[in-house]
């Protein structure tokens, strides 16, 4: 098997890569591997000198194919067909990057005597009569037509021909799945300027100077960081261009400044001066495999929109079929807000910092509605923009299996687009039109916190608890169940009262949680503040026994249960100043809890496992409870039995 001949200097001349002849694959030498790490990411790098018995090249190996030298199929002095590849200027030398080869057979020995390419090229210039400077990047790269290598005589980088936008601009794309920045068709546009636009499909972290036009589909908040390295803040854009491909964008610092009030969600503008990197595939669910950051030097330019670029891309699963999707996997749903959540706040266990949570109800026309929720700015807004249960489709949705199945919106993603103009969105409208939107179940069937309770299908049993390990099943990770159950005991008889003593300060960061002790001179230390105050806040935490047909089980009862429980707005500052403040009063402190027995309930309670010293326990409390309504209740089980 021979070489090709002139492959190396025809592969330095193209000063591109492959997109400027894309049929030219020449077989060469690799004469010699080198390993030089990668310092960033901890991953091997090998560099390539590449040969073609004539001239040899410097090249870098592409990190996808360090598995055909790790197996041994690449070796010293080997013949392979480089089928894809790029050319850098690196140093006034230049670097063959390669893409994609094809390992042919071994070989023994070097072929030829070949010479540095670049010495050559050099020496070639240096010679030439002096003519016009040209631009090495950023130009329009026509091969002249005696390239023995290009067998149409012209280059498909030169083509300017942009694709036809299909009727459907929502159409199907599925973005679970990475395609390969050499696996797209090459599009290649230029600006009005002249400036050739690379498709996203095709960038990659080893070029130096490119230019891509795009629609920006989604915008995210601004975010501020902190750590040992210093603060700042950052927001996040995701492009989608004409090649159907969408790639992800942070700003950070100066460039949020400078970029964010100029950018708008579904306004098209050209971009240039990024950096490229790989993808966090945890944090990043954009199709293409690399994303890029910019800082205040980026090159940003609003551009008219000329109907080429989607408005958006969807790929849409009904609900239904979420039930058998595992949790982390992001959907796109097409679907009625069926109802909105009251805005809650809650404080992160990983960062501390509070954050705003709203809960939508969705359902689709599979009969099957989910919960979803909303943060920040997203959540504020929720009750106003979706009122009178609008169509809205959601996309990058990150399911979950938290209490049974939920989704969640993601840093970057948008709140929903309302009514699209899409057959999907009719269809889904006229079926609620036709129906009243009754779902048949839900898959949401435990969200925990401060959320619905189940309706009667989907209600458990106690012996539940036992019969299906709830709290066994992942230790760091709670189960939900609600069921129907009667209250047979409670244990107040705690020294002091049933509550404890709560820190004055309802702003943050203790918002009366958190225990505070009593000094020797009367007043109340709290760990968590570091404050000193006169006084404190008492909250209920008690536990007793609720029974159904099937089971008993203890559950631990906190303030704003207890609250519920005894009465509606019985505090237990009320009941300490009633009871305990001068002289203790046992049969009215009683009292209260008396009227609390054998009273009925719908309760809902999270189950986790517990470590206390040496014993594994599974503990039960109560995070929401309603009176049983007897009347509703019969219809409910009526409707049942009619269903069945």
């Amino acid at each position: 098997m021979s070489l090709t001949h002139g492959a190396i200097s025809a592969m330095v001349r193209s000063g591109e890569g492959h997109h400027a002849t894309p049929d030219f694959q020449p077989t060469v030498q690799i004469i010699n591997i080198k390993s030089v790490g990668n310092k960033n990411t901890g991953s091997d790098r090998y560099r390539l000198i590449l040969s073609d018995g004539e001239h040899y090249c410097n090249g870098m190996l592409t990190t996808q194919l360090n598995g055909l030298i790790h197996s041994g199929e690449i070796t010293q002095d080997c013949l392979v067909r480089v089928d894809e590849y790029m050319i850098n200027k690196i140093q006034n030398r230049m670097l063959t990057i390669v893409m994609k080869m094809e390992v042919l057979q071994p070989h023994e020995g070097r072929i030829g005597e070949p010479n540095d390419v670049d010495k050559t090229l050099n020496m070639a210039k240096s010679t030439a009569p002096a003519s016009e400077a040209q631009p090495m990047y950023n130009r329009t790269n026509v091969q002249p037509s005696s390239n023995p290598y290009n067998s149409n005589g012209n280059s498909s980088g030169a083509s300017a021909n942009k694709p036809t936008s299909p009727s459907n601009p929502y159409g199907g794309s599925s973005y679970n799945n990475r395609t390969s920045p050499s696996s797209a068709p090459i599009i290649r546009t230029t600006t009005t300027s002249g400036v050739p636009i690379t498709p996203i499909a095709q960038l990659n972290m080893y070029q130096n100077r490119w230019t891509i036009k795009a629609r920006v589909t989604t915008k995210s908040d601004i975010r501020t960081w902190s750590n040992a390295r210093g603060e700042g803040s950052l927001f996040s854009v995701e492009l989608l261009d004409a090649s159907a491909h969408d790639i992800k964008c942070t700003f950070f610092k100066d460039a949020v400044d400078k970029f964010y009030g100029m950018l708008e969600q579904d306004s098209v503008y050209t971009f240039s001066g990024g950096r490229i990197k790989v993808a966090n595939q945890q944090y990043n669910t954009c199709k293409s495999g690399y994303e890029i950051t910019f800082d205040a030097n980026a090159e940003i330019h609003l551009v008219p929109d000329e109907g080429e670029i989607q408005a958006q891309i969807y790929d849409f699963v009904k609900i239904s079929s979420l039930e058998q999707m595992e949790a982390n996997k992001t959907v796109d749903l097409l679907a009625i807000v069926k109802s909105v959540g009251e805005v809650a706040n809650l404080i992160s266990k990983k960062s501390g910092n509070e954050l705003t949570k709203c809960d939508l109800t969705l359902v689709d026309d599979s009969g099957v509605d989910i919960n979803c929720t909303l943060w920040g700015e997203k959540a504020h807004e929720a009750a106003t923009k979706f009122a009178n249960q609008p169509v809205v489709a959601f996309r990058r949705l990150r399911l979950s299996d938290y209490g049974g199945k939920s989704c969640s919106t993601t840093q970057g993603t948008g709140g929903g687009q309302i009514s699209p103009d899409i057959p999907e969105a009719r269809a889904l409208q006229k079926w609620w039109s036709d129906t009243g939107g009754q779902s048949t179940r839900s898959l949401s069937s435990s969200v925990g916190g401060s959320g619905k309770l189940d309706s009667l299908p989907d209600r458990k049993t106690v012996q539940t608890i036992k019969m299906e390990h709830l709290g066994l099943n992942n230790p760091d990770k709670p189960d939900y169940l609600t069921f129907k159950g009667t209250l047979t005991f409670i244990k107040k008889d705690k020294d002091g009262g049933a509550w404890y003593t709560a820190c004055a300060r309802s702003e943050e960061p203790c918002k009366n949680r958190f225990k505070v002790t009593q000094t020797t001179d009367g007043n109340w230390f709290c760990d968590k503040c570091q404050g000193t105050f006169p006084n404190c806040v008492r909250r209920w935490i008690f536990s007793g026994t609720v029974a159904d047909d099937t089971s008993t089980t203890w559950v631990s009862f906190f303030n704003e249960q207890a609250e519920m429980l005894l009465g509606g707005n019985v505090t237990a500052d009320q009941v300490f100043e009633e009871t305990y403040s001068e002289e203790a009063d046992q049969d009215k402190y009683d009292s209260y809890f008396a009227r609390a027995n054998h009273s009925d309930w719908v309760f809902k309670c999270r189950v986790k496992q517990e470590n206390l010293g040496d014993e594994t326990r599974v503990k039960a409390s109560v995070v929401n409870m309603m009176p049983l309504d007897y009347a509703q209740e019969s219809r409910d089980m009526l409707q049942a039995i009619s269903n069945f």
